[in-house]
């Protein structure tokens, strides 16, 4: 019991010692403080503390300090304490890393950790404990407006880059994952129903929120939209029967804010624990619904011992010492964020000129057109949840004018297309910038088709209800922001390149954005093109250096981008309900048989590469290969050794990534990677006896630097024994 410690502190401070001591663990330690606790401080920890009132200056509130859930001054108990920050801490001004699809072109684990590491630090030192920066929603189709958010196309990348992220936030700060589940549409996330059949959604959709779950994950964010006909904060197969018996998960969950709560003591039962951020629907029904019975003190303490159980883990075993504010945007924090900005960017295509790659820029450059639009603006992203404030950006501009003093830069907006080919035309090499920002893709901040009944019950029904609705669904189509309406770049921009490339044969096009962008009604005008995302508070800097060779691109794309948008699924961003099955992407492309115009993990470098199967080891838990990688070219690089299996039994077979491995080497060089591999998805998992088994077919293995689009030279896959089907939590 508590009141056998030492009596010095609170008694939140006392459990967290004992715990830290290892006296007792932290399930005792939570049991111990909820015997202290009276019901209402019990319900007190069962959503946010802050009142509904304060609804409206969310938006400005997320910025200035975390939102806290279940504080307890009497025991001392500091409560959840959020800040999100998918690309940095949204709380004051903080280091602006790339956006989450860019560290997905890093195909750089150890990276992402690092990532996470500065993150969790700067979230600590501005007073938060709990951050959602985990996003592993699978990217669906590209026109989805919060891709930027997520890792990417593939289960497997995806769960390797969340881990990572994960490990290193759990240094300092209890790690959130979301959204859980088959949230991949932003304009109507509140209404949509997703079906889904086993197979997809267990061999596709979960297997990377399995993975960060294993990593440690501490919490679960539930999504707002409905999964087979059931909300998700009420969807008991899922989050009960899947989440926690299934996987095994013990830490805490919560609702997405203010609206993906849709009934207070249903929720609850089905195991959703924490309505955030505010005092809404379970302030108004649990006191009085414990009292009658109509929930159960059982399901009540259920939630509050995973909350508190959760919350002493970590402060017991986090780093003991808080970091200072001298952390938040530091020299270390911002030399990692643009190392980050470096390795993410791709380079799509570098065709010689007059005899030679247009990139890196020759030493010899006395004259550079920089144009576009979004070539003096420090573009970071989307201004929705996961906005960041830095103290300070680099622009495109900024960074080509610092890394070359001694070259003449001259500029056009690009709002003239004969303006700026008129620059072009007297240049040595036009840079065009051109893509998105924040008014093409994003989280869409008003959207229609919110459960106003949060709100209270003039808004449950009759004529408030359907005002606020109609109102909603107005005012949803003038926000900036949510699913994107095309694939392609805006007119305006293919007319500028166009202009640009025909006064100057030796241009450069650099493509910002958060997911696909077409290509195919320009790309051949071009000898160069690179994709550098929404880069981060030094993506100026980083991409500075990689044109002009200080480091080589590395990046390689998280995502397939076709030559056609008819090769990807149907998407309609006012759906109300979708299929999601197992075509999608990449795969989609194989199935099909489309070529891609930039298959999924394509990259180029300023070196070349060739790559050996040497061996490989493989079961049903998974496995390793070993690839011999020799640089072949004149200069040092990085490459990302990729390998996929296939079932070649099939008429086109569909490549699977099973692991990665990015390796430097310098020119003529040589070394044997070796390669981690999941064997996730050779697996399928029996839909009655959840357990899982080798898939069957004719499968092969090959190393390869993309996604396969031939299977000569593939080796057979030697699957070893280990003992049968294994448990669906193993």
């Amino acid at each position: 019991m508590i009141g056998t410690m030492r009596a010095t502190g609170t008694e939140y401070d006392e459990a967290v010692r004992a715990v830290r001591a290892a006296e007792i663990d932290a399930d005792t330690a939570a049991d111990n403080l909820i015997e202290r606790m009276t019901d209402a401080e019990v319900l007190w920890l069962l959503d946010g503390d802050s009142p509904r009132r304060l609804l409206p200056l969310i938006p400005f509130l997320l910025g200035r300090r975390p939102f806290v859930a279940g504080a307890n001054r009497r025991l001392g108990i500091p409560g959840i304490r959020f800040s999100d920050g998918a690309r940095g801490v949204v709380i004051g001004a903080s280091t602006s890393f790339p956006v989450t699809m860019a560290r997905a072109a890093t195909w750089d684990p150890t990276l992402e950790e690092q990532v996470g590491i500065a993150i969790g630090l700067e979230t600590r030192a501005r007073g938060a404990n709990y951050s959602a920066s985990v996003c592993v929603n699978l990217l669906r189709h590209p026109a989805w407006g919060r891709a930027q958010e997520c890792y990417g196309e593939d289960p497997v990348l995806t769960g390797i880059m969340g881990s990572a992220i994960t490990r290193g936030l759990r240094l300092n700060v209890m790690a959130c994952v979301k959204h859980f589940a088959l949230n991949s549409m932003e304009n109507e996330r509140f209404e949509v129903d997703v079906s889904v059949d086993e197979h997809a959604l267990h061999e596709v959709y979960l297997p990377h929120f399995k993975a960060v779950i294993d990593a440690g994950a501490d919490s679960v964010m539930t999504a707002y939209n409905r999964v087979r006909g059931e909300y998700m904060d009420l969807n008991g197969p899922l989050v009960t029967g899947v989440l926690r018996d299934e996987w095994g998960f013990a830490g805490f969950v919560t609702s997405d804010w203010v609206f993906g709560t849709h009934d207070a003591i249903e929720s609850l039962r089905a195991g959703m624990d924490v309505e955030m951020p505010l005092r809404m629907l379970r302030a108004r029904s649990l006191p009085s619904a414990l009292r009658s019975g109509a929930v159960s003190r059982e399901t009540v303490l259920q939630s509050a011992h995973r909350i508190l159980r959760t919350t002493l883990q970590h402060a017991a075993t986090r780093e003991v010492t808080s970091p200072s504010h001298d952390v938040i945007a530091s020299t270390s924090h911002r030399a990692l964020a643009r190392k980050v900005a470096e390795e993410s960017i791709v380079l799509l295509k570098n065709d010689p000129v007059d005899g030679a790659a247009l990139l890196p820029l020759a030493p010899d450059t006395r004259r550079i057109a920089v144009i576009g639009r979004l070539s003096e603006r420090a573009n970071l992203g989307d201004h929705g949840s996961s906005r960041v404030r830095p103290p300070s950006t680099v622009s495109p501009l900024q960074g080509l004018r610092e890394a070359l003093p001694d070259v003449l830069i001259e500029t056009a907006s690009g709002s003239s297309a004969a303006e700026a080919a008129a620059v072009a035309a007297a240049a040595d090499t036009a840079i065009v910038v051109v893509g998105l920002d924040q008014h093409d893709e994003g989280e869409s901040v008003v959207t229609g088709g919110v459960d106003v009944g949060v709100l209270g019950g003039a808004f449950t029904s009759g004529p408030f209800r359907e005002l606020l609705i109609r109102l909603a669904h107005l005012a949803s189509r003038f926000v900036r922001g949510g699913d994107r309406t095309s694939l392609e770049l805006r007119p305006t921009d293919v007319e500028l390149i166009r202009a640009v490339a025909a006064a100057n044969p030796r241009t450069i096009v650099v493509l910002i954005g958060g997911s696909a962008i077409l290509t195919e009604t320009w790309g051949a005008s071009v000898p160069a093109i690179m994709y550098a995302w929404y880069g981060g508070m030094e993506a100026g800097r980083a991409l500075a250096r990689v044109m002009n060779g200080d480091v080589g691109p590395s990046g390689r794309l998280p995502f397939v981008v076709p030559t056609d948008v008819e090769h990807l699924p149907p998407f309609d961003s006012a759906a109300k309900t979708v299929v999601y099955d197992d075509r999608w992407g990449q795969r989609m492309l194989d199935a099909d048989g489309h070529v891609a115009a930039f298959p999924f993990g394509f990259g180029l470098s300023y070196t070349t590469f060739s790559y050996q199967l040497v061996d490989h080891r493989f079961d049903d838990r998974g496995g390793s290969a070993e690839v011999l990688v020799a640089n072949t070219g004149d200069r040092a690089g990085s490459t990302v050794v990729q390998v996929y299996a296939a079932d070649l039994s099939l008429d086109r077979p569909v490549a699977q990534l099973l692991g990665f491995q990015k390796v430097d080497l310098s020119p003529g060089s040589s070394t044997l990677v070796h390669v981690a591999l999941d064997a996730g998805p050779t697996l399928e998992r029996d839909p009655v006896t959840h357990r899982w088994s080798r898939r069957a077919g004719t499968w092969a293995i090959l190393a390869a630097q993309h996604s396969p689009r031939s299977w000569e030279g593939a080796h057979p896959l030697t699957v070893s024994t280990s003992g049968g089907m294994l448990p669906a939590n193993e």
